[in-house]
């Protein structure tokens, strides 16, 4: 059979070139599809994981630090040993006192606790392996959460902004001077969270951790911490057991 370079009857025949009606137009809206299904696809995995990093970037901010532990045992009021670890504490009452800043608090009393080991020794620490035993109570305290005490801190060093006063009242004679007793200061939100941002951090670190570690721990005492005669801080975790005899 003779062959048709330019078809049957002399006319170009497309289908000797390789090519149909269209193909060139079709292919360049196929590859057009297919690159803006990509580019979809790839943005809406980025939002994705973006949406899934930014709640635990916030959480690790805020998580628990601790304190900078001292540079031995002996630079707090108390120390003991709990098997190779070294337990050591310091009360502070009412007062919290952080690296950045110092609070306070009048339901709960802060004691800041350091563990101490040989070199490269860990120990999972956590709260709940201490109690404080108040006037030689037959019932110690049990540590409380930071949630809880988020709710009762104070800055010393925070000041309301002045009331302004009413023409009213710089009348003469008192006249239009109110009598009802002053609202309330409520603490702005921005500042009662930057409070607790600092005291969650400074409150022990809780997990294992390569020693030395230090933070604070609260115990709720609404009293005046005059009123308290004697203290025992009892450590009972898995280095040992301690009982450190703290100053009021």
């Amino acid at each position: 059979m003779p062959a048709y370079p330019h078809g049957r009857g002399g006319h170009f025949s497309l289908w000797a070139t390789g090519r149909r009606p269209g193909y060139d137009s079709l292919e360049a809206e196929m590859r057009l599809f297919i690159g803006l299904k990509y580019g979809i696809l790839v943005t809406a995995l980025c939002l994705c994981a973006q949406a899934q990093t930014a709640p635990g970037k916030e959480a690790a901010a805020n998580e628990s630090k601790g304190m900078p532990p001292r540079v031995s045992p002996t630079e707090y009021q108390a120390h003991a040993q709990a098997g190779t670890v070294t337990v050591a504490a310091e009360f502070t009452g009412h007062s919290i006192a952080t690296p950045q800043g110092t609070f306070s608090t009048e339901e709960y009393v802060v004691v800041e606790t350091g563990f101490f080991g040989p070199d490269g020794a860990r120990l999972k620490v956590s709260a709940e392996d201490f109690s404080l035993r108040v006037n030689g109570k037959k019932s110690a305290l049990s540590p409380q959460p930071f949630g809880l005490i988020a709710s009762s801190l104070k800055n010393p060093e925070w000041e309301p902004p002045a009331e302004k006063k009413s023409k009213t009242s710089m009348g003469g004679g008192g006249e239009g001077e109110s009598k009802d007793p002053p609202a309330p200061v409520k603490v702005p939100l921005p500042v009662q969270r930057a409070m607790a941002q600092r005291v969650q951090k400074a409150a022990l670190p809780e997990g294992d951790r390569t020693l030395p570690q230090a933070g604070l721990i609260f115990f709720q005492h609404r009293g005046k911490v005059q009123s308290i005669q004697s203290l025992e801080l009892i450590y009972e975790g898995p280095a040992g057991k301690a009982i450190l005899n703290l100053q009021p």
